[in-house]
Protein backbone atom coordinates (compact mmCIF):
# COMPACT_ATOMS: atom_id res chain seq x y z
CA UNK A 1 0.00 0.00 0.00
CA UNK A 2 1.40 3.48 -1.44
CA UNK A 3 1.08 6.40 1.04
CA UNK A 4 1.15 9.80 0.62
CA UNK A 5 4.52 11.68 1.91
CA UNK A 6 2.53 14.98 2.32
CA UNK A 7 0.24 13.56 4.59
CA UNK A 8 0.45 14.49 8.30
CA UNK A 9 -2.43 12.42 10.02
CA UNK A 10 -4.50 9.32 8.85
CA UNK A 11 -7.21 6.74 9.40
CA UNK A 12 -5.68 3.33 10.88
CA UNK A 13 -7.67 1.24 8.05
CA UNK A 14 -8.70 -1.33 10.26
CA UNK A 15 -10.35 0.91 12.85
CA UNK A 16 -13.60 -0.20 13.70
CA UNK A 17 -16.92 1.42 12.83
CA UNK A 18 -17.37 2.30 16.59
CA UNK A 19 -13.74 3.40 17.22
CA UNK A 20 -14.83 6.10 14.18
CA UNK A 21 -17.90 7.35 14.98
CA UNK A 22 -16.94 7.44 18.92
CA UNK A 23 -14.35 9.96 17.81
CA UNK A 24 -16.08 11.76 15.08
CA UNK A 25 -18.70 12.57 18.06
CA UNK A 26 -16.09 13.65 20.43
CA UNK A 27 -14.39 15.58 17.59
CA UNK A 28 -17.80 17.62 16.84
CA UNK A 29 -18.12 17.89 20.88
CA UNK A 30 -14.53 19.65 21.03
CA UNK A 31 -15.49 21.93 18.10
CA UNK A 32 -18.53 23.33 19.66
CA UNK A 33 -16.91 23.54 23.21
CA UNK A 34 -13.84 25.35 21.30
CA UNK A 35 -16.84 27.35 19.60
CA UNK A 36 -18.93 28.71 22.38
CA UNK A 37 -15.30 29.73 24.38
CA UNK A 38 -14.57 31.63 21.24
CA UNK A 39 -18.02 33.46 21.30
CA UNK A 40 -17.56 35.25 24.40
CA UNK A 41 -14.85 37.17 23.27
CA UNK A 42 -16.00 38.21 20.05
CA UNK A 43 -19.08 40.55 19.28
CA UNK A 44 -21.07 41.37 16.01
CA UNK A 45 -20.95 40.26 13.08
CA UNK A 46 -17.79 38.14 14.13
CA UNK A 47 -20.03 36.09 17.52
CA UNK A 48 -22.55 35.70 15.02
CA UNK A 49 -20.32 33.20 12.61
CA UNK A 50 -18.50 31.35 15.16
CA UNK A 51 -22.40 31.00 16.78
CA UNK A 52 -23.82 29.68 13.17
CA UNK A 53 -20.94 27.18 12.92
CA UNK A 54 -21.24 25.81 16.95
CA UNK A 55 -25.18 25.37 15.90
CA UNK A 56 -23.71 23.61 12.62
CA UNK A 57 -21.19 21.10 14.80
CA UNK A 58 -24.26 20.97 17.26
CA UNK A 59 -26.05 18.89 14.48
CA UNK A 60 -22.94 16.98 13.74
CA UNK A 61 -22.43 16.10 17.87
CA UNK A 62 -26.53 14.87 17.31
CA UNK A 63 -26.28 13.06 14.14
CA UNK A 64 -23.17 10.90 15.11
CA UNK A 65 -24.60 10.16 18.97
CA UNK A 66 -27.49 8.86 16.87
CA UNK A 67 -25.57 6.76 14.91
CA UNK A 68 -23.28 5.52 17.66
CA UNK A 69 -26.23 4.71 19.40
CA UNK A 70 -27.60 2.39 16.11
CA UNK A 71 -24.20 0.91 15.36
CA UNK A 72 -22.73 0.68 19.37
CA UNK A 73 -26.02 0.36 21.80
CA UNK A 74 -25.36 0.94 24.95
CA UNK A 75 -26.51 -2.41 27.30
CA UNK A 76 -28.28 -1.95 30.51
Amino acid sequence: MATDSTALFSVAPDASNETLITNSYETFASVSILLLDLSEDLCGKHRDIALAIHQLSELGVLLTAKLLDREAPCSG
